[in-house]
């Protein structure tokens, strides 16, 4: 793998100018390898047609670092067009709220919030405010809201539960399509990751003509520890930072994985993908150590599969989906999506200060490149 020519860094300083909410250069735009299948054009959830993307990010006085991020699967009524939907535990040690009735249904009629573990109780509050007062929903008496979170403790004042039920309107109505801020945002703005400062990532890809032309995007809050490893590069030994090195250190932390496609998928499927998102968690050095809470919410945009909240009795539903032939591709993107995303979190993520004065320092990009560069790959 070749690193940049001086004209394609010519190229890069050009995209960071006229794109200035991205400050740092994401590991792929300097020659990181993630695998085979292409990006879709932003790299990012968003590419796949229709989700939209929302952050809270709340920082006051020296105590509050903390969020909230919103996942919408599409812009229109969520309760009234559910959408085919899967969650895997890969630890449990986690309040994802809302899981049961997806498991058992298999759909999601809600947009998903991602927020710290003791606001959970208000992204609940959040998402059934907002589910309430869309049009159509004026006799609605029950909505499955989905709200995972992780710990951000460390550097955020987390019993003062700073997040209202407002702020997960306000995040939720934020939400838009395009490019999708990293980093010490939203629901990442006070996490912590293999000992580095944490935050939001996302990463997509694109399967080619051959294989349905079908986009996979992940979004990722990661909190959580193990040894830290970059394009198979043990980056967390050669920085002095992984499990067991120290009795007193730990590992344990969480992350919450969001996977979308526009695919049509099933729930028994999109589960099987959900799996695969593990795989990818893997590839960075994650451990899933017992302390963790690492889930993954997987769902298929796939307008032919949208599921009515009302529909006739005894009426045949009809759809067309993928069958298990066809899924080999689509774990794969789940793989190297959710690898890169994870990593693309610590590329943007900056030092930080909060609670009791303590200091999260941002990973050493400049150092880890370096590295990077004289490896064998």
């Amino acid at each position: 793998m070749k690193y940049p020519s001086a004209l394609s860094l010519l190229t890069l300083l050009l995209f960071l100018m006229m794109h200035p909410s991205f400050s740092q250069p994401r590991p792929r735009d300097l020659g990181v390898p993630f695998g085979i299948l292409p990006a879709g054009p932003l790299n990012a959830i968003t590419d796949v047609p229709g989700v939209k993307v929302g952050h809270l990010t709340k920082i006051g006085e020296s105590d509050i670092r903390t969020g909230v991020t919103a996942i919408l699967p599409h812009g229109g009524n969520l309760f009234q067009e559910k959408v085919p939907a899967a969650i895997f535990v890969g630890n449990g040690f986690g309040k994802l709220a809302g899981v049961t009735q997806v498991q058992e249904l298999g759909n999601l009629e809600s947009p998903i919030i991602l927020t710290n573990t003791l606001s959970v109780a208000a992204g609940i509050g959040g998402v059934v405010r907002y589910s309430l007062s869309q049009p159509g929903n004026e006799s609605v008496q029950s909505v499955n809201a989905v709200v995972g979170e992780t710990n951000d403790g460390y550097l955020n004042d987390i019993r003062g539960m700073h997040i209202s039920p407002d702020e997960v309107v306000q995040a939720i109505q934020s939400a838009k399509t395009g490019q999708v801020e990293e980093g010490n945002v939203g629901a990442g703005t006070g996490t912590v990751c293999f000992g580095w400062k944490g935050g939001i990532g996302t990463a997509s890809r694109r399967l080619p003509e051959s294989l349905g032309n079908h986009t996979v995007g992940v979004l990722v809050q990661t909190n959580f520890g193990g040894n830290l490893q970059i394009a198979g590069v043990p980056v967390g030994e050669m920085l002095g930072k992984y499990p067991f090195k120290d009795a007193l250190e730990k590992s344990d932390g969480s992350c919450m994985i969001v996977v979308a496609t526009d695919a049509p998928v099933l729930e028994r499927n999109l589960e099987r993908m959900a799996q695969r998102a593990m795989m990818g968690l893997a590839k960075t050095g994650g451990i899933a150590s017992n302390g963790s809470g690492d889930y993954v919410i997987a769902f298929s945009t796939a307008e032919g599969l949208r599921i009515p909240h009302s529909v006739p009795s005894q009426a045949l539903q009809k759809a067309e989906f993928l069958g298990n032939e066809d899924m080999t591709a689509l774990f794969m993107a789940v793989i190297e999506a959710t690898e890169e995303a994870i990593i693309n979190s610590l590329f943007a993520a900056e030092t930080m200060v909060g609670k009791d004065n303590r200091k999260m320092e941002a990973l050493p990009r400049e150092k880890v490149l370096e590295w990077l560069k004289k490896s064998h790959f």
